[in-house]
This record gives C-alpha cells, structure tokens and sequence, in this order.
C-alpha cells in the first residue's frame, strides 16, 4: 500500500519530462494515474499497472471535459505548457495568445471541469506548473512565459482561498532549470544562436547556484507529497525547487 492508495490522479503533458516522471511516481506510490498527453505516441512510454493513457488537448473544452469525466480525479496535475523565447519587444500577438492559452487558460479548463466532482466528494488536490520565473524571479528572454507563470500564481492563490474550507488545496510547483526533452530542445536553439551547444549550456547551467540543474525526479517527489494527505494543511503556496536560483 502506498502513500497515494485509493486516489485518482489526472496528469497533463504526462508524455515527457516532468509530466511523466509525476505519473510514474504517482503510479508507484498507489494513485490510479491516467496520464495524457496530446501526443498520443509520447504515453507508449508512460507504462505501470497502475497508469491508464490517452490523449488529452488541454486547448480543447470537450477534451477536457471527457477527461475529468473518464479520471473522475481526486489529484489534478496541470503540466501542459509552453515556454516563449524572448524579450517584450521580440514578443508577437499570436506568442502571446498562444502561451496564455496552454500556460493558463488550459488550467483553469481543467480547474473548473474537475472541481464540482471535488466539491462532491468532499476533497482533492490541485498542482498547477508555474515556473520561479514569474512573479518570483525575472530571468531574460523570458517575458512571455515569466508572465503567464506569474499569471498561475495569482490563479492557485485564488482557488485555494476559495476552496479551502470544502478539503481542497491547491497549491503551485515553480522550479528552475529541468533537465528534460523540451529543455534540452532549448538549449539546442540557444545553441544554433551563440554558435556552440556547449555555451548554451553553460549559459543555463551558470544560473543555477548548485551548479546544476534539476531532474524531473526531483520535481516529481514533490507533486506526490502535494498530491497526498501528509501535505493537508499547505494551500495556495508557491512552492519554490529551483536549487537556490531565486535564493
């Protein structure tokens, strides 16, 4: 028996880096996961008797809707996100509305499509991805995603105090710099620009006091302690793991 036995996790973005770290760390401390991802392909490496997959557009009302329905969850992991390379000035309408719509909007789609069934057991867990850039820390050629992490922030913060006497918490994840696919997708296209991957590397290395940056294990011990009861007095908190970068 496990931490998380006898719950029922929903994990956004669960194909790849932190998304899929959290479902199998779920999965292996009891939770019923149904990870998903809009890449359907992504989940064939999503794999533990306790994970159930398949696809989810969190950009999509009735996605998401038959989702919460099918997962019916009691821990609702919004992961799904994007990160927008730049400053203000280089930054485009559509980038803008993009980032907003999967950063945030995709959260309070899933928020509102999962509360009534929490409100209707008597309780759950939410764990929405905001970043330590956003109201936290600025970093630079971030403007649009430090934004819309800002803008989760503000969006736990309200949910929680509004939740908080009817057993659901809701609290944020901001991390630093993780080692993940889409990371390293980035550090890629720093690369192309300062004409050597390495130095792109060392540039996002060198933020971090550690001298490191964060695995998705590390992110993901922290979304099961958010996801089970040993954390049932922490709401509305950003909850900061980003090795000392904001420190």
């Amino acid at each position: 028996m496990g931490r998380l036995s006898g719950k029922r996790a929903l994990v956004t973005a669960a194909g790849q880096g932190i998304g899929k770290a959290s479902a199998l760390a779920l999965a292996q401390e009891g939770a019923k996961v149904f990870a998903t991802d809009i890449n359907e392909e992504a989940l064939a490496g999503v794999s533990h008797p306790n994970i159930e997959t398949f696809m989810l557009d969190a950009r999509d009302d009735a996605s998401v809707k038959a989702a919460v329905e099918r997962a019916a969850p009691d821990v609702l992991f919004n992961c799904a996100g994007f990160v927008h390379h730049g400053s203000v000035l280089d930054a485009t309408d559509d980038e803008w509305d993009f980032a907003f719509d999967l950063n945030v909007r995709s959260m309070f789609r899933t928020m509102r499509a999962a509360l009534p069934g929490m409100l209707e057991r008597g309780g759950g867990s939410i764990i929405n991805m905001s970043s330590a850039c956003s109201s936290i820390i600025g970093a630079p050629n971030r403007f649009i995603y430090g934004t819309t992490k800002a803008a989760v922030i503000g969006m736990t913060k309200s949910v929680a105090v509004e939740y908080i006497t009817k057993g659901i918490r809701c609290n944020c994840i901001c991390p630093g710099t993780v080692e993940s696919p889409s990371w390293h997708d980035r550090v890629k296209a720093l690369g192309e620009e300062l004409g050597s991957y390495d130095a792109a590397l060392k540039q996002f290395v060198s933020r971090q006091p550690m001298g490191r940056v964060a695995t998705a294990e590390e992110i993901a011990a922290l979304v099961v302690y958010l996801a089970g009861d040993e954390s049932g007095f922490t709401t509305g908190q950003p909850h900061v793991i980003d090795g000392g970068w904001s420190g």
